[in-house]
């Protein structure tokens, strides 16, 4: 027995294949979310599209899914957080880093994602990416006509800028 992709610990065959394969529900957001990103990595496109809310699945393009899912190799996902999302709640977000690799470079995907439970079903709204912090200096910015910082007397232009 294998793995499963989603890092939950679990052999794939008791962890999400049962949910991809429509065996079983998934209970929570987050079982959900892991059995989506496994889909991705089995290439199942068709529970991307069966998992994806009826009401926004007009916003998933299955070709570009797919593409996608063929042209990564992952590896491995991070759950970062869950807000709500368990067996009695009705709506979930599930905050989570995807780590793939494309075209030999190393990638990362960073999403929180909504979930909306409807008739028993659990199934993903949108995401919205969670893009990295720019850099900000701690220090303020050495002008070249400042002095330089090294103490020199000098100005900046003329010393170590």
């Amino acid at each position: 027995m294998s793995a499963c992709p989603c890092g939950s610990g679990k052999e794939f065959h008791i962890c999400c294949q049962p949910y991809i394969d429509g065996k079983e529900k998934a209970p929570t957001a987050e079982a959900l979310m892991r059995s989506r990103y496994t889909a991705y990595t089995k290439v199942t496109i068709e529970y991307i599209t069966a998992t994806h809310d009826p009401k926004t699945r007009n916003n998933h393009d299955p070709d570009q899914a797919r593409e996608w899912a063929e042209n990564s190799d992952w590896q491995g996902l991070e759950i970062i957080k869950t807000e709500a999302g368990g067996p009695a709640d009705e709506t979930g977000i599930v905050e989570f880093k995807a780590r793939y690799r494309s075209d030999d470079e190393e990638l990362e995907h960073h999403e929180v994602s909504e979930f909306r439970k409807e008739d028993g079903s659990w199934y993903f709204v949108d995401g919205k990416v969670v893009l990295p912090e720019p850099i900000r200096r701690e220090e303020p910015k050495v002008g070249r006509n400042d002095p330089c910082p090294c103490g020199s007397g000098k100005k900046y232009k003329k010393c170590c800028g």
